[in-house]
């Protein structure tokens, strides 16, 4: 048996499966997102910690399995987070996540101690707000009192595997997340520690996402009800995590995931970098392979937005039904969905939400399939960047929460203009967890979505998509600086 864990931005799921990655038993446990000022991004560490507890507790009690019987256990998690140590363990502060954006001075100042073709050259992206990097360099510059008492910097995976273990360890998907560790060496940077006057002590130590990183301690596991020296492998990043559960590994495949934020992830044999910065390139979780990936910020926050912002009594079943109702193009109303400033193919950390077209006579139906399409807007976007690159994607899958849609699959496989396969089972990054750890994989196809025949007339309306973001950049930059 074994056990794979994702630490995702909305909850933590854990999955109990046998050998054959039979899912025996799953349990997500939610947690709050803090925004303490406009662009803040926060969780609290122990939320996290209290949610894996839960969930182990969870599937060994549904399922009925011993502890004793699982053999390994795998992690996942969001990337870039900043969970801050103290010298015995304890989080200094609420951990600073993927999608926050105070970090834009930190940024600009990393490019001026590096030059950008130097962070390219060394990290496969230029300086942005949502790494780690920059985060740290908050940290350092505006919390001092508590950065002097800064022993160790985990991401918020590895922070689960410090709970588990009392090993500081992470993998080489999510050390590239940092900007941090060098993008050949696959070892964290010495030059750029040194120019940010930064220990790399305080880092954990790498490994590849397959490896051992240490076992259940004898406090976890009484927490947990695992047993004390049950195996932990390094794991992944949560997109590169998801990779292995679609089956994504190999030059060729690619994916899209739409859970809180939209990722199109594709495997590489060698480092490709755009550079521009519009798209990311990282490690994989394969050994000897690098990914190319975008992220659209706020995807299905953009619909969690809608909801509850606005008290929508619909639930998201629902909601698509609404959309559904409305032609290609939602009666002439566009959606960007930077509400969270935005990372692909706009690295901006300025720009900002907009519904454009908007009038009396649009209904909550507009409103709703405006927001579906302008993440789908986004996701090709983001693939015209891939496309620009060189990079060849031959089968994309759509995986996530937004793959339960098949409106929004449909709009996919219009703009992409190629199939959009979804799973039979789709556990997202914990199953990729889980085969990490040791459990065996062969991915089954559910069903396949050809473009149709709106493709065509989905290609006016991201036209106009497009100029909107280069024709509003000095605006979101104005409202910026108010």
């Amino acid at each position: 048996m074994y056990i794979g864990i994702d630490v995702g931005t909305s909850g933590t799921k854990v999955i109990l499966t046998d050998a054959n990655t039979k899912v025996l038993a799953s349990h997500t446990s939610e947690y709050k997102l803090y925004s303490p000022q406009n662009g803040y991004a926060e969780q609290d560490a122990f939320d996290w910690r209290n949610a894996a507890f839960e969930g182990i507790c969870a599937v060994l009690s549904k399922s009925g399995v011993s502890g004793s019987d699982v053999s390994a256990v795998g992690l996942s998690g969001q990337m870039h987070g900043l969970v801050p140590l103290d010298a015995s363990g304890e989080p200094l502060c609420r951990a600073i996540i993927w999608c926050d954006q105070r970090t834009g001075a930190e940024a600009e100042a990393l490019t001026g101690i590096f030059g950008r073709a130097t962070l390219i050259e060394k990290t496969g992206n230029p300086a942005m707000t949502g790494f780690t990097a920059a985060k740290l360099l908050w940290f350092k510059n505006n919390e001092p009192s508590l950065f002097s008492k800064c022993r160790h910097v985990l991401l918020p995976k590895d922070y689960i595997r410090y709970c588990l273990t009392g090993d500081f360890a992470t993998d080489v998907s999510d050390a590239a997340g940092t900007q941090l560790m060098n993008i050949t060496t696959s070892d964290w940077d010495t030059e750029l520690f040194d120019g940010l006057a930064i220990s790399p002590e305080i880092l954990p130590r790498i490994y590849e996402s397959s490896e051992v990183t240490g076992v259940i301690s004898h406090s976890a596991a009484e927490r947990t009800g695992l047993k004390a020296g049950t195996p932990v492998v390094a794991g992944a990043a949560d997109n590169a995590s998801a990779a292995i559960g679609c089956g994504v590994v190999v030059e060729g495949k690619a994916f899209t995931t739409i859970g809180s934020s939209a990722v199109i992830y594709a495997v590489s044999n060698k480092p490709r970098i755009d550079g521009q910065g519009r798209i990311h390139t990282l490690r994989a979780s394969v050994s000897s392979k690098w990914t190319v990936m975008s992220c659209t910020q706020a995807a299905g926050l953009s619909l969690k937005w809608l909801r509850e912002t606005f008290g929508f009594t619909e639930n998201y079943a629902e909601m698509d039904k609404l959309a559904k109702k409305v032609p290609v193009g939602s009666d002439k109303l566009i959606y960007l969905p930077f509400l969270n400033g935005e990372r692909s193919p706009n690295p901006d950390p300025d720009a900002r939400g907009v519904f454009i077209g908007l009038t009396s006579a649009h209904t909550k139906a507009n409103i709703v399939r405006a927001v579906l399409e302008g993440v789908a807007f986004s996701q090709r976007a983001c693939l015209d960047v891939f496309r620009e690159m060189g990079v060849n994607i031959a089968d994309m899958i759509c995986t996530g929460g937004g793959a339960k849609s098949r409106l929004w699959i449909q709009m996919l496989a219009d703009l992409y203009n190629c199939p959009v396969s979804t799973l039979a089972s789709d556990e997202g990054a914990a199953m990729g967890a889980a085969i990490l750890a040791g459990a065996k994989f062969t991915p089954g196809i559910a069903e396949v979505t050809e473009p149709s025949s709106d493709a065509a007339r989905y290609e006016d309306f991201y036209g106009i998509y497009k100029t909107l973001y280069p024709t509003l950049k000095d605006t979101f930059g104005s409202l910026a600086k108010l």
